[in-house]
């Protein structure tokens, strides 16, 4: 009557170590970084750079795909690009997708 029957059971498991719960989440951001965020990163300031060296005569493409001619650097954000004779636009600096140099004389050529 008073005693009641002993059950089997199983001993509770150890509770799992917090850390290594968020170990996989940690090794995924790792990998975004690596992969998605730090190559979107060098792009970013590499294109920063080229927009900022734009100066006269230097052949540019616009993001819509227009290939133009600098007449003018109006500021640090706008240039004035010359697509045919007589036919100029102002361009915001950070529409250029790519900036084509004119190329430079050698300084030993003559």
């Amino acid at each position: 009557m008073w005693i009641s029957p002993a059950y089997a059971q199983a001993a509770q498991a150890a509770a799992p170590n917090p850390l290594m719960q968020l170990a996989p989440l940690v090794f995924i951001f790792v990998i975004f970084y690596f992969l998605l965020i730090r190559p979107q990163m060098t792009a970013r300031k590499k294109h920063t750079e080229m927009i900022s060296k734009v100066r006269r005569g230097d052949v540019v493409v616009t993001a819509g795909g227009i290939i133009g001619k600098v007449t003018k650097v109006i500021d640090d954000s706008e240039v004035m690009v010359e697509l045919a004779d007589k036919v100029a636009v102002k361009v915001v600096k950070s529409t250029l997708s790519d900036v084509r140099t004119k190329p430079e004389p050698a300084a030993n050529d003559k």
